[in-house]
Order: C-alpha cells, then structure tokens, then sequence
C-alpha cells in the first residue's frame, strides 16, 4: 500500500471517483439533531472543530447548499497603499472532505475565482483516490495526505509550475497527519496549512500550542529567512475577541483558549502579519467558519478560522484581503489575498 504522506499530481493519478464515506454509526449517534442544541454546547460554539479535528468526525455535507457562484462579482480593483494594483491572487478554503466537495460542485468557485494558487484544507482523501473530476484546465495539482485515511489532508492548485514543492514541515510527529504544502515560487513562498485542533475537551492542547506551534513556527522562520512567506490555510485559532460571535462562552473551547491565541501571537511576533486585521483592524462578524447547528450559517454565528499570513516585509505589497463569506458548499469559507508582487 503506498505510502500517504507522498504527493500525487491529479494529472498523473489514475484516480477513482467514489462517494464520500459516511460517518461510522457510533460516530451518526453523537450527530445533534437538526435544529436541537447538544447538551453542554454554548451558542456558537464550535462543535465541528472539537471532534478531533473535524475528520471523519463531521456531519456529512447535506445541510449545507452547493457551490453557486452565478452571479457573483470576483474582480478587484485592490492596490497597495502605493497605488500599485494587484497582480497575484490566492485563494483558500477548508473543504470539508473533497468527495463531498466535489459533489456540490467546488471546483466551480475555483474557475471562477480564478487564483494563481489555489489552496485546500481537509480533503479527508488518500491522494490515491482523488477524483478524476478534481483536475482543473490551466492548473496543476499537489495532494498531500495523513496516513489515516479520511483524516486532514491538504491540497494545492498552482498555475505557474513552482520552483520546488515540498511536503510536512520535516517533523514526523507532525507529518503524518498531512497538514502542509510548500510551493516555492521565484520571490516567495507559499505555504498552506491545516493546522491541528486541540479536540472536544482539548485533548491535544498540549501537543497543539507546545509542540505544533513552536515547530511550525520554526519551520515558518527558517523559509523566511531565504524569502518572504504567504502562510494560508485553516489555522484552527480565532485570535481575538472580535474573530467570533461568542468569545465569552468559548473561552475553554478549542481555537478559542488562551494557549492558542498566545500561540498566534508568537507567530505575529516573529515577523509575521494576519493580512486582514492589517487591513481591517476593527471589522466585525468577519467569520469564516459556522457550525452546523443552530442554523449558524443563516445567523451570522461564526469564527475566524481561516488566515492569510505574510512576512512582515511584504505588507508594502499588500492590496486586498478578503472573506467570500457567500459561497457554500462547506462549513468554512473562502478566503482571498491580493499582493502586487
């Protein structure tokens, strides 16, 4: 059986369609009903990112609408403070499993964004049985998955080929859940990331904030130091109080406890900027992550999960961050970066 952690370029895999899994019964079980509160579970709360990240842990994607971009204006006119308008974008998105995915038809928000890099989160699929359909005209792509099947996972779309793609940050520990891809590109990196959740009960806050955020960081610093970094990805955190609906009740709840902020907060002090709080420092219900339950979505009820990261140096370079907090087909949302580079 191949090994997980090894890429496979769609373009050069025989893959399989096949339908996305279903949750194991004990799993169905643990399923809140549509509609009805768990118990124990504050409003708002984050009830998909507690189940042991969310993989193979989350309610299958009926409740939520497929891909619909008719109708939606993605052009920008975004520039830096200089006055230099945009001419790279990047996109990412917490998929929620591809196969799913794909059945709501995703990749058409891909076609019609049309980022130079196309990033992904939680694909929850052996790089083996990636979807035929995946394959996108104009793009190449890179898969990287854990060694347990239907658990993280992480994907890339470049236009331009990369000077080098890697994969994992060189940690084993840490490399085989498939949370990292590494495009190189000529003035900078790319770096997409699905960073781990502590879990219901924040079982692995320890290993999160004392052993994945220093070594990530780490890893972040030694790229930055041959050029500057693009950091994108689900990073499983909501920084501050503003980056969700009910910071009062979450405060022992997974991405929300005082580790994980300060862990973040590392991160910026190293040299790093969170692209949209530089630009929009006082924006509210600027969530990127809903919950199921509760009809959250349709409420506003959401977090700030999903980031642009840069290094400091290229602030200059910044135009535009933005949330595509309209497009359905997962319980996360786009987001975009502009930069004139």
């Amino acid at each position: 059986m191949p090994k997980r952690t090894k890429k496979a370029v769609v373009n050069d895999e025989d893959n399989e369609d096949v339908a996305e899994a279903k949750p194991a019964s004990k799993k169905q079980k643990k399923e809140p009903a549509e509609g009805a509160k768990p118990a124990k579970t504050p409003k708002g709360k984050k009830e998909k990112e507690e189940n042991g990240d969310g993989d193979g842990d989350t309610p299958a994607l009926k409740k939520v609408p497929s891909v619909d971009v008719s109708g939606m204006d993605f052009t920008s006119d975004a520039k830096t403070e200089d006055g230099r308008a945009w001419n790279v974008k990047i996109a990412s998105w917490n998929i929620n499993g591809i196969r799913a995915w794909m059945s709501k038809d995703g990749t058409s928000y891909i076609k019609a964004e049309a980022p130079d890099v196309m990033c992904l989160q939680e694909t929850k699929c052996d790089t083996s049985k990636i979807p035929a359909e995946c394959k996108i005209e104009g793009y190449t792509a890179h898969w990287l998955a854990g060694d347990k099947e239907g658990y993280s996972g992480v994907g890339m779309y470049t236009k331009t080929k990369p000077i080098n793609v890697t994969y994992g940050i060189d940690v084993s520990k840490h490399d085989n859940e498939g949370r990292v891809i590494t495009a190189e590109f000529e003035k900078y990196y790319v770096v997409t990331a699905y960073v781990p959740n502590s879990g219901r009960g924040l079982p692995r806050l320890d290993y999160r904030t004392k052993e994945w955020d220093a070594d990530f960081i780490k890893y972040l610093k030694d790229l930055d130091a041959k050029k500057p970094v693009i950091m994108c990805g689900d990073l499983n955190v909501a920084h501050l109080d503003i980056d969700l609906k009910n910071p009062k009740t979450n405060k022992k709840t997974a991405g929300f406890t005082p580790q994980e902020r300060e862990g973040f907060t590392n991160l910026l002090n190293e040299g790093f900027v969170d692209t949209y709080r530089k630009l929009y420092p006082d924006k509210e219900a600027a969530y990127t992550f809903w919950a199921y339950f509760m009809n959250n979505r349709a409420k506003d009820c959401g977090w700030r999960l999903d980031y642009f990261v840069i290094s400091e140096r290229l602030t200059k370079d910044l135009c535009d961050s933005v949330i595509r907090k309209h497009v359905m087909g997962s319980d996360h949302c786009p987001v975009v970066l502009y930069m004139n580079l």
